[in-house]
């Protein structure tokens, strides 16, 4: 019944492209901020804060698009396009959380410091922005042309 009502409206596609902008947009301005800062520390730092600001967008943008997601493949067979939306949500949600929950403890201690990001640290960075910027926006393309 709620995916007949969602469907019908169109509301579903819109919520679920709101979720796309939102994560998406916040992903980019901290993937660009993060590859600049590789070798400043002064960008060091600024990134450093911007994530506060970012992390809890695309968690928001991830929420949204896992929910309409699953209203839009409720009942039905997971195959072809929606299989891979699927997937590349399980990878962006995975990504997101080694971000969230291994690479930010690491970022917040150190905020004030002047350094640059130890070596390891960048090379873990940098995947995740490759992995993010893949998932990311393979999920917009297989989006728009499902329409």
């Amino acid at each position: 019944m709620l995916k007949e009502v969602f469907v019908n409206l169109d509301w579903i596609l819109f919520f679920h492209f709101v979720g796309i902008i939102i994560g998406l947009g916040a992903v980019t301005v901290i993937d660009v901020m993060g590859f600049f800062s590789r070798r400043s520390k002064k960008k060091t730092q600024d990134t450093i804060a911007a994530h506060h600001t970012t992390k809890p967008l695309i968690w928001i943008g991830t929420i949204i698009i896992l929910i309409t997601w699953a209203i839009m493949t409720y009942g039905m067979k997971l195959e072809g396009p929606y299989l891979i939306k699927g997937i590349l949500l399980a990878v962006m949600i995975v990504n997101g959380s080694v971000l969230s929950f291994h690479i930010s403890p690491r970022l917040d201690k150190l905020i004030g410091k002047k350094v640059l990001l130890p070596k390891s640290l960048q090379i873990k960075i940098g995947a995740s922005l490759i992995i993010s910027f893949i998932s990311w926006w393979l999920f917009v393309i297989l989006t728009v042309w499902m329409i």
